[in-house]
């Protein structure tokens, strides 16, 4: 046999050390020794026993969370088209809802109300216009104004305007804190509000002016319009003695008295404005509203004469504005009004009462709810409201299919939009992606979430996330919800 030239065997060796070391590498690969990540599990699992579809990896991360294991949480998922649950963890206990209740009252104005409200019923006889309220909220509201009824108060032809008194509930709701009379989220609940049940104060800056040259610049005194003027005199300025007491909030600018319209404002270097709820009476309602409308009113009683006197309805604001400004920046005093005027559609008419609209929703049109809700008020200001995260998530389905879904989402705080969502749950782009539409609940200790997640498969996915017992400050549930969200909407 011929021997090979040596730089031949050489490189005939390398070539085979070559072929032997892919080979080796394609039987590593195929044995699966690789460096590459292990796929994620399957985002859902259906049990094939009992059928019931769960989300294993996301019970882990609930477990796992060093955040959510010091309190109590609760978490129920279902497709938003169809009904269908996907996931549950403590879905069946019970916990407070806070603001995510003005749901509830949104189905409830939605079943029970028109698309326009009922601002007043009325009706003539002879020179005098008798009329009620109906709860309305939008009598010169400072953000949702109807003109609707000031316009046809001012404008009739009758001598005399006869306002008359409904039975109405108690101004303040069940287990409400009574301490917080004098924040602009706790008006009082009446039957013919004004002015939104509340005085606005506009403060100017300090003018800085100077006697003449080489005169030392002094500050003229806070400049603070009052608005409705009516309580203008009844506000005044902080005196030397004025003092708060260790319970008061020092970064507030106005003080009402407990019991009284006695206003005092602090002066500060800077403009400020302010919102605080004035104690209602029917002497003060009718002063109020023959100010506004420059006629003189008159209380009397509502005596209307069966088969002679037309009782008829005014309508005014279309009813969707109000329920998108109640949703969106979580207004008590909306969602409490709009409980009212859902309980003049039910029943008697001679009374205004959530509970009796509550008691009818719960039997007829809410009857079909995993759980039956504890619920007391409209706006989820009591502590007494109690819910289960999957019947909140059943109700969000059953309103997905009550209403077109671009109205219902319009209706909700849309993440990186408007409203309480405005900061969170968006992709920033350009463009901006919006990726949860929701209502948030906030009490002490409290952080809620419930609405719709739009997935990246285009799924819509209806979410209740409750959490109570918050020791602390809520940030770090807050980044925990949006982080866990997150996760769903990229794995459904």
């Amino acid at each position: 046999m011929p021997t090979l030239p040596i730089p031949f065997a050489y490189c005939h060796a390398r070539r085979c050390i070559s072929l032997l070391s892919l080979a080796l590498l394609s039987l590593t690969t195929a044995c699966g020794q690789t460096t590459t990540n292990p796929p994620l599990p399957p985002a859902l699992v259906t049990d094939s026993a009992t059928g019931k579809v769960d989300m294993p990896w996301l019970r882990q991360l609930l477990d796992s969370s060093a955040t959510l294991r010091r309190q109590q949480v609760g978490v129920a998922l279902a497709d938003a088209a169809t009904g269908a649950p996907l996931f549950g963890y403590n879905e069946a206990k019970y916990f407070t809802p806070a603001s995510t209740m003005k749901l509830l009252s949104l189905y409830a104005g939605l079943t029970l109300l028109p698309d326009s409200l009922p601002s007043l019923r009325y009706f003539s006889r002879g020179d005098t216009l008798f009329f009620q309220g109906t709860g309305d909220p939008t009598f010169l509201h400072g953000d949702v104004p109807s003109r609707r009824a000031y316009a046809f108060l001012a404008k009739r032809p009758e001598k005399v305007l006869a306002y008359c008194d409904i039975a109405c509930v108690p101004t303040y709701g069940p287990s409400w804190a009574w301490d917080d009379f004098g924040y602009y989220f706790q008006p009082e609940r009446t039957a013919f509000p004004v002015y939104g049940n509340t005085v606005r104060f506009y403060a100017a800056p300090p003018l800085a002016v100077r006697a003449g040259a080489g005169a030392a610049v002094r500050l003229l005194p806070q400049h603070v319009r009052v608005f409705p003027r009516a309580f203008a005199p009844l506000t005044e300025r902080a005196g030397e003695g004025f003092h708060l007491s260790p319970d008061q909030d020092d970064e507030m600018h106005v003080y009402r008295a407990v019991l009284e319209n006695r206003f005092t404002y602090r002066p500060s270097p800077k403009k400020w404005i302010d919102e605080v709820p004035y104690r209602t009476s029917r002497s003060l309602l009718l002063h109020l509203l023959g100010d506004t409308l420059r006629r003189a009113i008159v209380g009397t009683v509502w005596h209307p004469r069966p088969s002679q006197d037309s009782i008829r309805t005014l309508r005014g604001l279309r009813a969707d504005s109000l329920y998108r400004r109640m949703l969106r920046v979580s207004d008590n005093f909306l969602a409490e009004q709009l409980l009212l005027m859902a309980s003049s559609q039910v029943g008697y008419r001679d009374s205004l009462s959530g509970q009796r609209a509550i008691r009818y929703l719960l039997k007829k049109e809410l009857k079909a709810l995993p759980d039956r809700p504890d619920w007391v008020d409209g706006s989820g200001l009591s502590r007494l409201n109690l819910l289960t995260p999957r019947t909140l998530t059943a109700l969000l389905c059953q309103l997905h299919q009550q209403l077109p879904e671009p109205r219902l989402l319009s209706l909700l705080a849309a993440g990186g939009g408007q409203g309480t969502l405005r900061k969170r749950y968006f992709e920033p782009g350009p463009p901006k992606v919006t990726w949860l539409w929701g209502k948030t609940g906030t009490l002490t200790h409290t952080c809620n979430l419930a609405g719709y997640v739009r997935c990246k498969s285009g799924r819509l996915v209806a979410v209740t996330f409750f959490n109570n017992s918050i020791p602390g400050d809520d940030q770090a549930t807050r980044n925990a919800m949006q982080r866990l969200l997150g996760e769903v909407r990229a794995r459904l």
